[in-house]
């Protein structure tokens, strides 16, 4: 059931902007608190946003809404994301590996190159824990996970509708499968080549003003090499069951309330969920121990986002309204005086929305903006597409919540102990870093 945002105003998105803000504010002022309580204070904000739309439009239509929501939206995220946290979970990368700047960046590259063939989910968990590890030990190394985010959870995944979910969503609509490959691999080899070069400098100086660092106390030998291997398969299978959601098309759809359930997500799901249950069965013993792997991470990231999702619900389907809702000045500034699309202003308003907002929404969003016939943004309006697929996908590691990985980083991170930077410094290094190359970027491609 489509909410029509035409007629809304913008005091429905006040409950998803307070909880932007109790995600920024309260793990730094009330850290504790924020720890115990941050799935209370979700659902609280999700109530907010609820109940009057209850009493506004209905128990059916909000009905409708939240089914719409979590069939659709929420359901199918979490569940992939389950599915690849817990088989990375299982692969346990072994060896004394030491963080010196070289293995960083290292690690950071063939994490990017992964991230388009495995998603930036799956490549994200498969290298943040050894990297870690490799740091553990390091007096200075959330640097180290800030730049994985940029380059692993967001840059990376930027090739193929396999990498992001804006870019399968976009694969949905008709663009094809290479086609962001053929369009994006400049703009993508520049902010890879760029983070690196600036991770490497940053990364030096902290190493040489730390000096050698002890070594492990519990090294895991000196040969490199993987346990869990088995858990590459239902990885695989991860992969084979996203991509086979968006080719084979049976026809056959289930109605939920008003919300169309095709028989092919439906057998996506299950089989996610199945790869889940295989995974845990397949690990060979000690595996996750040795990866330290448990669920709250998991259990942060499905609270949030459950909250994130419903109470952006209005936000988004204001902004679909494009010139005739709240948001008209945004629409209006999407072309130029000539009447023309603007790229530069399509990049920079699906960007900064996505870093806030879901991005896989956002880009439907503006691909619909921009006309949503997806043969004709590929021909003529290709610097449009390319300029909403990148928006969509760089500018999400702006924000911890721009990426469902950023998050989930960040979680996992902090449960193995190293001290990351607010929601605000956080933004500090990806205003200070990621920013200026952003600019440089569209100055050059994005026009």
């Amino acid at each position: 059931m489509a909410l029509h945002g035409a007629g809304l105003g913008l005091a429905w998105a006040a409950p998803f902007a307070g909880l932007l803000l109790s995600i920024a504010v309260l793990p730094l002022a009330a850290p504790s608190f924020w720890h115990h309580h941050f799935g209370k204070i979700a659902a609280a904000w999700t109530l907010a946003l609820l109940l009057p739309f209850s009493l506004a439009f209905g128990a059916a239509e909000t009905g409708g809404v939240l089914v719409h929501t979590l069939v659709e939206e929420y359901l199918p995220f979490t569940v992939l994301l389950g599915a690849l946290y817990t088989t990375a979970g299982g692969i346990f990368i072994r060896g004394n590996l030491h963080g010196s700047p070289a293995l960083n960046a290292g690690l950071m590259l063939i994490g990017a190159v992964l991230a388009s063939f495995m998603g930036t989910t799956g490549a994200s968990m498969l290298l943040i824990r050894p990297l870690i590890r490799a740091n553990d030990n390091r007096r200075h190394n959330a640097h180290v996970v800030v730049f994985f985010i940029f380059i692993v959870s967001n840059v990376g995944g930027s090739l193929t509708p396999l990498g992001d979910p804006p870019l399968f969503l976009g694969f949905l609509q008709g663009v094809s499968f290479f086609w962001t490959a053929s369009r994006l691999l400049p703009e993508t080899l520049f902010l890879l080549a760029a983070l690196l070069a600036v991770f490497w400098a940053i990364d030096s100086w902290y190493y040489r003003r730390e000096g050698i660092a002890p070594a492990d106390p519990t090294p895991d030998g000196s040969r490199i090499g993987l346990d869990g291997v088995i858990n590459l398969l239902p990885l695989l299978a991860a992969i084979g069951l996203v991509l086979m959601s968006g080719t084979w098309k049976p026809g056959i759809v289930f109605d939920l309330w008003g919300t169309p359930l095709p028989l092919q997500a439906l057998v996506r799901d299950v089989g996610l969920v199945a790869v889940m249950l295989v995974s845990l069965r397949v690990t060979p013993a000690g595996v996750r121990e040795r990866n330290r792997f448990s669920w709250a991470p998991m259990e942060e990231v499905a609270k949030l986002f459950i909250a994130i999702f419903l109470t952006m619900v209005p936000v988004i389907a204001m902004l679909k309204a494009g010139p005739a809702g709240p948001f008209a000045p945004i629409a209006a500034l999407l072309t130029g005086t000539a009447g023309q699309p603007s790229p530069a202003a399509y990049f920079w308003l699906t960007g900064g929305l996505s870093s806030v907002l879901d991005n896989a929404p956002t880009y439907l969003a503006f691909f619909n903006l921009a006309g949503g016939n997806a043969q004709a943004l590929m021909g003529e309006g290709s610097a449009v597409l390319a300029a909403i697929s990148g928006g969509a996908v760089f500018m999400v590691a702006m924000t911890y919540i721009g990426n469902a990985p950023n998050f989930m980083v960040k979680a996992i991170a902090e449960e193995r102990g190293v001290k990351m930077p607010s929601f605000g410094g956080y933004l500090l290094w990806s205003g200070a870093v990621l920013l200026p190359l952003l600019f440089v970027m569209a100055l050059i491609w994005m026009h």
